[in-house]
């Protein structure tokens, strides 16, 4: 297993707040075939107990960040994960924050929120993720000497080729165009949380999908005030966002 160029990251991530599009960008990894691709270990250590990285179980986040980078001296390495928890080995692990690539991507949370709502009726504010998203942008860009990457998922949504593109070009891997389509169905490392993939187990490509109902959002007092708390670190990142030049569509 090859990632075509001597520059690519031997460990490639990307972060998200939960209900965000970054299982459909999973799947483009997956189909591109030149990375291991690890689907949401941290999540799974903290939710779980265990998660699954290549041949191994692991335990911690210790143990887990010790497995992704013995697995990366063998082949390169995609993982995906999703704030809805706290990672505080993630966040005191100086050597992996800079290492690693860490990328973003994100959505505007009042869809983020429906979404997330309508599988999870008993949402709690934190896990929407938001501020903890931020966290992990700011512990990174601190580090590092240009800033991380950040999708706008609307842009993958509305012009994939040209985002896809200059994600590649930035993070130093090669454009490959055919891994924007994959066989629809369910990945095994989906198994254990298989409800919040199924709309995007039915698709083969960057779609947009039937949204939640936003107007809830605005309407229910408790999901307008999670709203509110997480808007502002959303639209710092949103800042950030890599531009897509509509040329490249």
């Amino acid at each position: 297993m090859n990632s075509g160029t001597p520059d690519a990251p031997r460990i490639l991530a990307l972060w998200s707040a939960p209900r965000s599009r970054s299982t459909a960008f999973l799947r483009m990894m997956a189909a591109r075939g030149d990375y291991t691709v690890v689907h949401e270990p941290f999540s799974h250590v903290v939710d779980f107990g265990e998660a699954q990285v290549g041949p191994f179980t692991v335990h911690t986040e210790a143990e887990l960040i010790a497995t992704l980078r013995e697995l990366a001296t063998r082949e390169p390495v995609f993982f995906k994960d999703t704030t809805d928890f706290h990672y505080r080995g993630l966040l005191s692990d100086e050597r992996f924050l800079t290492e690693a690539t860490h990328t973003f991507i994100i959505r505007h949370p009042e869809q983020a929120i429906a979404s997330h709502f309508a599988l999870n009726a008993d949402l709690g504010r934190d896990e929407i993720g938001f501020a903890w998203l931020a966290e992990i942008y700011d512990a990174v860009a601190a580090r590092s000497q240009t800033p991380p990457v950040v999708i706008d998922s609307e842009d993958l949504i509305e012009n994939p080729v040209g985002t896809v593109r200059e994600y590649c070009a930035r993070v130093s891997i090669p454009f490959m165009p055919e891994a924007l389509s994959w066989q629809p169905g369910v990945r095994d490392d989906w198994r254990k949380t298989q409800r919040w993939h199924e709309s995007t187990s039915r698709t083969d490509g960057f779609v947009r999908t039937a949204g939640a109902n936003t107007d809830l959002v605005r309407t229910n007092p408790e999901l307008s005030a999670y709203l509110d708390y997480h808007l502002p670190h959303y639209e710092r990142l949103h800042a950030a966002r890599m531009h897509v030049t509509t040329e490249d569509a």
